[in-house]
């Protein structure tokens, strides 16, 4: 029996939609990244980028559990002394929603060369248009997702 090896030739990428509306945002995001992954394919291959391409919407609606809303933060620091920033959740969602998103889904790729490139197959939009629509996207089903 030979294993297979998916070259980059190979690789046939979809398109999925996803409405963040209707999701919590970690186990939406997990569902996302092995999307962009190619995870779920029956063709997965861990060192070639084989995963589609995934589309969010309404990302100033997705939800969070618990007490997230008010003890999440987000960090950043420019590499000057005491030039740390920190912005929490509630803040993060007024000023940019779509970060909110694309951060929890960064931090659920591997972190290596293929990551960057799994990112840039990643577009969230504020509100429900998107520029999209020629490609067909399906409907990206999330079990147990709802709150």
């Amino acid at each position: 029996m030979k294993s297979y090896n998916q070259k980059p030739a190979d690789v046939k990428r979809g398109w999925w939609i996803v409405d963040a509306a209707d999701f919590v945002l970690g186990r939406m995001s997990t569902e996302i990244a092995k999307k962009l992954s190619g995870r779920g394919k029956i063709t997965y291959t861990p060192h070639v980028d084989g995963g589609d391409f995934v589309i969010v919407i309404n990302a100033e609606k997705v939800q969070v559990t618990g007490n997230k809303e008010n003890t999440k933060i987000y960090r950043k620091h420019s590499g000057y002394y005491s030039h740390l920033t920190e912005t929490p959740l509630k803040e993060m969602r007024k000023l940019h929603p779509e970060r909110v998103i694309f951060k929890a889904v960064k931090g659920m790729l591997p972190k290596n060369k293929l990551a960057p490139k799994m990112l840039k197959r990643l577009k969230v939009y504020v509100g429900s248009e998107h520029s999209q629509q020629a490609q067909n996207p399906q409907v990206l089903v999330i079990k147990g997702g709802k709150r």
